[in-house]
């Protein structure tokens, strides 16, 4: 009766320390992904601020007098005289 109740003693301390590794292997596995959430939001704010520098970067290049005056600088046009154009009606 003895030896039996050892055992199962015995059988539950090993049943406690199990559960209590696996809570603490639990818990470092959900620190583990918090700080991969930090890090991936890090990122997302990181991307926000780029893709806000890009937007004002393209609405500055998409200026029409930035185009016009590219295309007379740098690719050498010129506007035609107002005799040789054409107006097309909807």
């Amino acid at each position: 009766m003895k030896h039996a109740t050892t055992l199962s003693a015995i059988g539950l301390l090993l049943l406690l320390l199990a559960s209590a590794f696996a809570v603490i292997y639990s818990k470092y596995c959900s620190r583990l992904l918090y700080i991969d959430i930090g890090k991936q939001e890090r990122a997302l704010d990181q991307y926000e601020v780029e893709w806000g520098q890009m937007q004002l970067e393209l609405t500055t290049l998409a200026d029409q007098n930035r185009v016009e005056q590219v295309a007379l600088k740098e690719l050498h046009l010129v506007s035609p005289v107002r005799e040789k154009t054409i107006y097309i009606k909807p």
